[in-house]
């Protein structure tokens, strides 16, 4: 169990995979104090050693051995399809730790069958995890003590905000929603950008204008306990150019068209469950 007493600094951690999402947490935990060398990474490719090694000064291996059991909590920064084989090879070096999965879809039944242990923590981050500014959604197993909650919340806090969820399955829905909505709001600054430059705007000047907008708007909702159809409301004055832009839209259904492309998503979560975690 996790002694409740003894600070993050003072833990030993491991991560089996070296990628972005594992990056974006070791950075996060360096800037919190933890020591380089209590951070160790399973990571297959060795460029992607190199680069910790060298960003960040962690000990990465190549495979999984026996010094992965100091860890008391392992970070799970692989791929869905790799998670199976991953867990089988730490399996016999990781039975006391605690399990943070940050993977995509792998229910925790099947990562406690392949690790043979209850004490899971499912995670879905998204890539704004990377600049401190993540949203991240938590469900734990019953297994995981009020002690484990809380240093897995430290751990997360790291590189954001943070929540639990009760039900596992709503993960899927997070996924959807949070875990690849950055693409969604990229996939718009994209569209902004486009109509800017075919208004007359340079491409700079039409970027920027739209990415204010965006983070500006952000943060004007963040600011307010209005509902964000109150706010919409505020500035879209009958017969202005708001008015024409959002009616535009609604003769196109795209609010509806934009909730469906939500629940693809919400199911292709729940696929990967599927595909993967047998």
């Amino acid at each position: 169990m996790i002694d409740k007493n003894e600070t993050l600094t003072g833990l030993r951690l491991a991560f089996i995979g070296g990628g972005n999402m594992a990056s974006a947490i070791i950075g996060g935990l360096l800037r919190q104090g933890v020591p380089p060398a209590n951070i160790q990474v399973v990571e297959p490719f060795a460029h992607a050693r190199d680069k910790l090694a060298a960003e960040y000064g962690v000990s990465a291996r190549e495979s999984a051995g026996p010094e992965l059991a100091d860890a008391a909590l392992l970070v799970w920064a692989v791929k869905p399809q790799t998670f199976r084989d991953a867990a089988l090879s730490v399996r016999a070096h990781a039975s006391d730790a605690l399990h943070l999965s940050v993977a995509a879809g792998i229910r925790s039944d099947s990562i406690a069958q392949w690790l043979d242990t209850q004490r899971i923590v499912r995670s879905m981050p998204n890539t704004p995890a990377l600049i401190g500014k993540g949203m991240t959604a938590l469900f734990a197993r019953d297994a995981v003590s009020a002690d484990d909650k809380s240093l897995v919340e430290q751990i997360v806090a790291t590189t954001g905000e943070w929540l639990w969820v009760d039900r596992e399955e709503q993960l899927d829905a997070v996924t959807a929603l949070s875990g690849s909505g950055p693409a969604y709001v990229f996939f718009f600054l994209e569209a902004m950008t486009r109509a800017g430059v075919e208004m007359g705007l340079s491409r700079d000047q039409a970027y920027r204008l739209s990415l204010g907008t965006f983070t500006g708007a952000a943060a004007l909702a963040t600011a307010s306990s209005d509902e964000p159809a109150v706010l919409r409301e505020r500035v879209t004055s009958k017969g202005g150019t708001t008015y024409a832009a959002i009616t535009s839209m609604e003769r196109d259904n795209l609010h509806s068209l934009f909730i469906k492309a939500l629940h693809a998503a919400n199911r292709r979560a729940a696929e990967l469950g599927d595909e993967f975690g047998r």
